[in-house]
């Protein structure tokens, strides 16, 4: 036990400063638009044993996957770890993600000492390409791994400081885009020094022993506030089906999510049997995701004071079937598994509305949206464009959905027009919050986007992966859907709508349009503030017409006013319409029936 607790708060607060350090490292130096613009990356710390200690900016479903990565790395080297040493890898069948998120790892050693690392650093960055059949290799449409671009198992990147020029060869060899892909892993390198310098210095400020008694103290402080925590919510156990429309092969053909939450005593079990077999598209998880998702979203009910690190994820036992789309199994493809973690979460959030009701919030957009598009200029030169759009939130017990921001899963930014069509042969034609597309609520969704993009090269290769067509953002407690996701190819000449995954060639001149879809609200529509209606109605989020549709309100005059004798009258002849018996707990759209 700690001694001395502002000395400990002054080295929690030190160490998670540094993993911090190190996101904001590569966002410094990087060269791709995913990760300077959408920041999709992470960063962390270990100790010297390769426990998680410390979890620097960007996103949860890099993070909880670390652990996994950082076992298959010491599994396959152990005894051969050595001062100087960096290792790589993005295997999903050996510690990774998915191909496109490449590990770095170093391993942290006291400078003249060879006892063993004291500590290790950590980046994960989604790299612009790495090889495959398609741009970006990022499709939902490749049906095995070896589609998908290069697999690197657990390798030394570099030797007690010495490049390995046969593997810094073969990437180059093997990705379309190498000038971003190693600017990119410099930037990891780079993030890992600053953490090995700054260990060090903490090393030589504490000792080698105080320094991994305090990160041991550090996972084991959080751990039993998670467990303290855990001991307050409601004992029970808890379940929620959800569905993904389809895996862009079997197109139509519905894929469960099931997960059951048990709570008992200090601990909670997650599982995802009875979610689907493992489908042919390339939505399906590893493991190690799939416990991102489930850490993310129990970590979002528990105190925020708690240290996110491994000791968080000791209370929390996750468990799938393999061979599953939770658990895939080779020759699984998994590049857009992205969409599966993201609908994982609220699937997570559709079992937690039954254990805590004035906590949890409706559906987000079923995020994110993955758009690539890829292609070469006149000059044979490659480009390619990646971008994550996720953007509506589910509303709150309390509050609105947040308009325009990220899912809790992501916490990823848009990129910027003006760079956009400054680096890649693209114009942006629309960016801008699609009207009556939020779930109408006592508190409403958040408001979605449309993007449109214009080809200006003569060709290139288009790859969407996208959800929410058919199974709508869910509404909580009387809330309503979200509106669907829809993409549309010349939209103006043709309005028939694409498929929700699609992999297609563009030519000059086309415009693709990508429209996300509107959050779940949450709460009777008809018990919303009628002022906060006709606000949303005066800055173009609401029509008049979902204003006395959705929630009942009716609005007279120039400047518009809520007519406040209509409203009434209107709203109880609503509520006599309906019939409800009781508020339904989820109002899931179209695909299924309110329950």
């Amino acid at each position: 036990m700690i001694s001395d607790p502002i000395e400990f708060e002054l080295f929690k607060n030190a160490l998670f400063g540094i993993a911090d350090e190190m996101a904001l490292t590569v966002f410094r130096t990087t060269y791709s638009g995913v990760l300077k613009d959408n920041m999709d990356y992470s960063t962390a710390l270990f100790d010297g044993d390769g426990v998680l200690v410390a979890q620097g900016l960007t996103l949860p479903g890099h993070l909880g996957s670390m652990p996994t990565a950082i076992a298959a790395v010491k599994q396959a080297f152990a005894g051969q770890i050595d001062p100087g040493d960096v290792f790589i890898l993005n295997d999903p069948f050996q510690g990774g993600m998915h191909l496109p998120d490449v590990f770095i790892f170093k391993p942290i050693f006291r400078p003249g000492e060879d006892k063993g690392p004291i500590a290790w650093g950590c980046a994960v960055c989604h790299q612009t390409d790495v090889g495959g059949r398609v741009p970006g290799s990022n499709a939902s449409d490749s049906t095995e791994i070896y589609q998908e671009g290069l697999r690197i198992p657990p390798l030394k990147f570099y030797e007690r400081g010495q490049r390995n020029e046969t593997l810094f060869s073969l990437i180059e060899k093997n990705v379309r885009v190498p000038v971003k892909v190693f600017g990119d892993l410099r930037a990891q390198l780079a993030a890992c020094h600053i953490a090995e310098q700054a260990v060090i210095e903490l090393a030589a400020h504490y000792g080698t022993e105080t320094l991994s008694s305090y990160m041991t103290e550090l996972v084991d402080y959080a751990e039993r506030m998670t467990r303290a925590a855990l001991r307050d919510l409601p004992e029970g156990v808890y379940d929620f089906l959800d569905h993904i429309d389809d895996d862009g092969i079997d197109v139509g053909k519905p894929i469960p999510l099931k997960v059951t939450i048990t709570k008992s005593g200090d601990a909670i079990a997650v599982d995802w049997t009875g979610s689907a077999p493992q489908v042919k598209g390339a939505i399906n998880n590893t493991l190690s995701y799939t416990k991102s998702a489930s850490y993310c979203a129990i970590r979002s009910i528990l105190p925020q004071n708690i240290p996110t690190n491994e000791g968080v994820f000791r209370a929390i036992t996750v468990t799938a079937p393999q061979g599953t789309i939770a658990n895939m199994v080779l020759p699984g493809a998994c590049a857009a598994r992205g969409l599966t973690g993201f609908r994982m979460v609220d699937c997570m959030f559709g079992a937690l509305a039954k254990m805590l009701p004035d906590q949890v919030f409706a559906a987000s957009d079923g995020g994110n949206t993955g758009v690539s598009i890829g292609g070469y200029y006149a000059d044979r030169s490659p480009f390619i464009y990646v971008d994550f759009t996720c953007c509506a939130w589910g509303a709150r017990p309390y509050a609105d959905g947040l308009d325009g921001n990220s899912h809790i899963y992501a916490n990823m930014a848009s990129q910027p027009i003006e760079v956009t069509e400054t680096e890649q042969p693209l114009q942006i034609i629309a960016y801008e919050f699609i009207r009556d597309a939020m779930g109408p609520g006592k508190f409403r969704g958040g408001a979605p986007f449309r993007r449109e993009y214009r080809l200006l090269a003569e060709e290139a290769v288009l790859q969407v992966r996208s959800d929410r067509r058919d199974f709508r953002p869910f509404g909580l407690y009387g809330g309503g859907a979200g509106q669907p996701s829809m993409n549309y190819l010349n939209p103006d000449q043709n309005s028939e709508l694409l498929p929700s995954k699609l992999t297609m060639t563009m030519r000059r001149g086309d415009l693709f349009r990508h429209e996300v879809a509107g959050g779940g609200g949450w709460g009777d529509p008809l018990d919303r503030d009628p002022a906060l209606v006709l606000r949303d109605v005066l800055n173009d989020f609401v029509s008049e017409c979902a204003a006395r549709e959705d929630y009942g309100v009716v609005l007279e005059g120039k400047p518009l006013a809520v007519d406040t004798a209509a409203t009434a009258e209107l709203r109880q002849q609503m509520r006599t319409r309906r019939k409800w018996d009781e508020v339904p707990v989820y109002t899931r759209g179209d695909a299924l029936a309110a329950d």
